[in-house]
């Protein structure tokens, strides 16, 4: 299941699907996101959205990175979702980051046919 989800103040939906995602599965608003990345940038002296930069952060959140093994072109984040009833996560797609808590995506536009690569799994 999809429900819209964009705390992005302005409204806006490109160029931030990681703030997006992130302040979902943390629960935090956009801004704090927002900030928190650039500083987590800053110190790796690299940019907010890479992802190293948000791998990084979200391990010392807690979150343990997962790689997918099914089949890469058949495989969609609405097939994460079902397979992954309960919890929080984090989709990587390659190009998009997406929020999926409890089999639901939490997204500003419907992305369960995207291809998921690997995910991060929030820890107890």
């Amino acid at each position: 299941m999809w429900i819209e989800y964009n705390p992005n103040p302005l409204g806006l939906r490109v160029g931030d699907c990681v703030i997006r995602a992130i302040s979902k599965a943390l629960d935090m608003p956009w801004e704090k996101t927002y900030i928190d990345l650039c500083v987590q940038g800053f110190m790796m002296g690299d940019l907010a959205s890479s992802n190293a930069v948000w791998s990084a952060y979200l391990k010392h959140k807690g979150f343990k990175r997962c790689t997918i093994q099914d089949c890469p072109d058949c495989y969609t984040v609405d097939d994460f979702c079902q397979e992954h009833p309960k919890g929080v996560y984090v989709i990587g797609t390659g190009s998009h980051a997406v929020a999926v808590v409890d089999g639901c995506v939490f997204d500003a536009w419907n992305s369960l046919r995207e291809t998921p690569v690997y995910y991060f799994e929030k820890g107890e």
